[in-house]
């Protein structure tokens, strides 16, 4: 089987390191109505806060191309990336009309910034529900080909789980959404199984 080479860079972020004096000032800042706003986080043992943010440009578009969220698989004997693929797509709002005017050609399997690992299992399966389209997907370990999706009633930037009761497998995730990615918010947590 011939790997696809590795992707890209998929969406830079901007880390500062912040004076604890300038803290309050850097506090009140930020893109007012941005989708993915910047985080502030101070830094133990240290006089510094650190301010981590994704580069936009003005018009608050990457200012790298697709794919903007990736979901990638390295073999662990030889430290080589076995596999990499997009991760979800970017679904609403002016933010997607946006990408779409500037980005129409490579906007299909564009990825999207995501939060939340992946799980993998015995059979080999890896799940995720990190990106932003609140979609829980399987992936085959050995070759990244998505295989099965459902639709989320919420954000599932969660890392899911797989747990055994009588004998079955079961894979357990929290959906429940995320602030800065404005994915839908709710309560729920969903467990499946084979018939």
């Amino acid at each position: 089987m011939r790997v696809p080479p590795p992707v890209a860079a998929v969406l830079p972020m901007i880390v500062r390191l912040i004076p604890h004096e300038r803290l309050a000032l850097e506090a009140g800042r930020g893109a007012a109505g941005a989708r993915i706003r910047g985080e502030l986080a101070l830094q133990a043992g240290t006089p510094y806060a650190m301010r981590r943010a994704p580069l936009l440009s003005p018009g608050g578009t990457p200012c790298s191309p697709p794919p903007w969220g990736t979901l990638a698989a390295v073999d662990l004997f030889t430290g080589r990336t076995a596999w990499d693929v997009p991760l979800g797509e970017i679904v609403a709002g002016a933010f997607k009309q946006l990408l779409v005017r500037l980005f129409r050609p490579a906007l299909r399997g564009s990825g999207s910034p995501n939060f939340g690992g992946p799980v993998a299992t015995a059979g080999g399966l890896v799940f995720t529900a990190a990106s932003m389209d609140n979609v829980l997907r399987g992936f085959d370990s050995d070759t990244g080909r998505e295989l099965w999706k459902y639709d989320l009633p919420a954000g599932g930037q969660a890392t899911s789980m797989t747990c055994r009761l009588d004998g079955r497998q079961y894979l357990v995730i929290a959906s429940g959404g995320h602030g800065k990615l404005g994915t839908t918010p709710g309560d729920y947590v969903l467990a499946f199984t084979l018939p």
